[in-house]
């Protein structure tokens, strides 16, 4: 679960149908920050394509070494966009795994923006431009990664596991 005393009881729960996940039990520790994490993390979502939010995500959580977010959100593909060779392709390596170059790209760059933002540069940003996409689409991706961190972040902090229904 976590190595922190959490809540038995919190308003995040009241949406839950069945177990609590952990990442609540978590955050029911300052409900005002999950908000404001639900917000941002909200705004960042609706500025792209669900798809390609969740591949940068996959990817970034990859490389932060979240094994909770990894699966969430392998979950959401798996669910959403790809059978199950397709993502486990996917996870194992994205550039032999059949996606369009885009989208390898796409993942390519969420991968060096989670790894080291600071190591970004222009010319990143330009391989991204050549497949079309915006400035516009370039900081969605940066946004998308960089609350990525966060959240990844807090979990692995406190020793979050993931939930049962993820691993399984």
């Amino acid at each position: 679960m976590t190595y922190l005393d959490t809540p038995a009881a919190s308003p995040l729960y009241a949406a839950e149908t069945g177990p609590i996940p952990n990442y609540l039990r978590v955050f029911a520790l300052r409900p005002e920050a999950y908000a404001g994490w639900e917000h941002l993390a909200g705004s960042v979502r609706d500025g792209m394509d669900l798809r390609r939010y969740e591949l940068v995500t996959l990817a970034a959580a990859r490389r932060l070494g979240s094994d909770y977010c990894t699966l969430a959100h392998s979950k959401v593909l798996r669910d959403r966009f790809y059978d199950e060779p397709q993502l486990r392709a996917i996870v194992a390596d994205h550039h032999s795994a059949g996606l369009d170059p885009v989208d390898v790209a796409i993942m390519d760059f969420a991968d060096r923006v989670a790894a080291d933002p600071t190591a970004v540069t222009s010319e990143d940003a330009a391989v991204l431009r050549g497949f079309g996409l915006s400035d516009g689409d370039v900081l969605q991706i940066v946004l998308a990664v960089c609350i990525r961190r966060f959240f990844s972040g807090v979990l692995s902090a406190v020793g979050a596991v993931p939930d049962e229904a993820l691993r399984a």
